[in-house]
Parts: structure tokens; C-alpha cells; sequence
């Protein structure tokens, strides 16, 4: 990663009860659609969440009846994963050096976080630790900028701040996986300050950029406006991309 790219990935830490309280979860049908994209049946599966943070999908995860472990490189992240998850392993790392050993996970997951992994060591760690029938699963919450409002909230933070304030990357099909993608759109009502305590939860907004406060503070009385009985319905569609593990053809370039 870029040296912006490294602050705003331990720029969670210091945030990471806010970002387990605001960040979204996952609709139900995510799970769905994972077990039949992978073939992968989550009850009794060995999972890895990577990137776990404070644990929102292993939540999803182990609801289901998959084995979770949570991989997680920050301290601050790792102890709020911890606090909520006190029953599921965790273990410090990154997803290009996975503590696990070849051929030993049924399904490999990564929520919010593959773009922090360099892809040309992530990709061959994936095609190790999964064993043949298993899955890589990449997904992430984007903002479903179809609905009006929330096109003009993200417009407005590209004006102000730059184009790229919202990472996601999405893996490449090489090597030996070749990716499905399913699109899951889905809403939450929440209120007008939880809906700013989630914007504020974004690593623009942690890292310290220089009028951050003051755009939320005219983003607030924006939505006010818009919503006067205070209640926003954000709108987002879970971009999940799956890969199944079969033999390798050729290395991962």
C-alpha cells in the first residue's frame, strides 16, 4: 500500500468502538447467496474472517454455524473484536501472510477489507490455505448511489475532498481463481446523527484531513432539511464476489 493508503488502514483503531456501533451489518440474504455461490455450507465450515475488525461479519458468520477465526492486524480493532466476540478465536495478521496451514479452510472471507491486502500476495495465500472445493469471498456495502440523496452526499464528498474517499477494489480473476459476482441491494432506517457517526467511522474522516468537521457539520443541516422528521433510509448494495478453489493452472501473476 501507498503511505496514505497505510495511515488510513491503522486509522481504525483509534475509532473502533464507533465503527462496530455505526458501521452496517449485512443483510440475510448475503449469507444465502454465499452458501450457493461457494457450495460452501457454512454450518461447521472453517472460516476465516480477514480482516475482521470489530467482528460485524463474523457475526453474520457464526450466526449461520460456521467455525469463525477472526484475523485481525490492529490492536484497537482486535480488542473491540474481542469485547464483542468473546468466544471466537483471533489471531494478529494480515491477509499476505495468513497464520494458517495449507488446505485448511473451507472458506476464506473478506468483508471491507481486500483492498488493504496487496493482491499479488494475497492471491497465492488464498489459493494455499483453502483446500480444494473451498472459497475466497470478497464483499463489501457500498452506498447505492442510484438513490438520489445519497448520489448527492457522495458527489458533494468527492467535491470537497477528492475523488477515491470511498476504497474498494475489487480482486481480479488470475491464477487460478475465477470470480462470480452477485449484487444484493438492500436499506436500514437510522437517524440523521447515526448516519453521520457512520460517515465519520471512514478513514477520510479519521485520518484528520482539514475540514472534515465542518463538512459534517453542513452535511447535517443538509439532511435535516431533506429529512425534517430526522430518519434517513440509506440504501446500499452488497457487491460479493466468489472464487472456488479447484487446481491451480498457473501462478498468480
Amino acid at each position: 500500500m501507498a503511505d496514505g493508503s497505510v495511515e488510513r488502514a491503522r486509522s481504525f483503531g483509534v475509532a473502533a468502538r464507533r465503527y462496530g456501533d455505526h458501521r452496517p451489518s449485512y443483510p440475510d440474504a448475503l449469507a444465502d447467496a454465499l452458501e450457493e455461490v461457494s457450495g460452501v455450507a457454512l454450518r461447521g465450515a472453517r472460516v476465516a474472517d480477514v480482516g475482521a475488525g470489530t467482528g460485524i461479519a463474523t457475526g453474520l458468520l457464526c450466526a449461520r454455524g460456521a467455525n469463525v477465526v477472526g484475523v485481525e492486524p490492529g490492536a484497537g480493532m482486535a480488542a473491540e473484536f474481542r469485547r464483542r466476540h468473546p468466544r471466537v478465536p483471533l489471531v494478529r495478521g494480515d491477509g499476505d501472510r495468513l497464520p494458517f496451514a495449507s488446505g485448511s479452510l473451507d472458506l476464506l472471507a473478506y468483508a471491507q477489507s481486500w483492498h488493504w491486502t496487496d493482491p499479488a500476495r494475497s492471491g497465492p495465500e488464498a489459493l494455499r490455505v483453502l483446500r480444494p472445493g473451498g472459497a475466497l469471498a470478497v464483499w463489501s456495502n457500498d452506498p447505492d448511489v442510484g438513490v438520489e440523496w445519497i448520489a448527492d452526499q457522495q458527489a458533494r464528498i468527492e467535491e470537497r475532498f477528492g475523488p477515491g474517499w470511498y476504497i474498494n477494489e475489487h480482486p481480479r480473476s488470475q491464477g487460478g481463481l475465477e470470480f462470480t459476482t452477485r449484487l444484493l441491494p438492500w436499506s436500514r432506517e437510522i437517524t440523521i446523527d447515526a448516519h453521520l457517526a457512520k460517515l465519520a467511522t471512514h478513514s477520510l474522516f479519521l485520518v484528520g484531513r482539514p475540514g472534515t468537521g465542518d463538512f459534517l457539520s453542513a452535511e447535517q443541516e443538509r439532511l435535516r432539511v431533506l429529512f425534517p422528521d430526522g430518519t434517513v433510509k440509506e440504501h446500499y448494495v452488497v457487491d460479493l464476489r466468489i472464487a472456488r478453489v479447484g487446481q491451480p493452472k498457473r501462478p498468480w501473476t
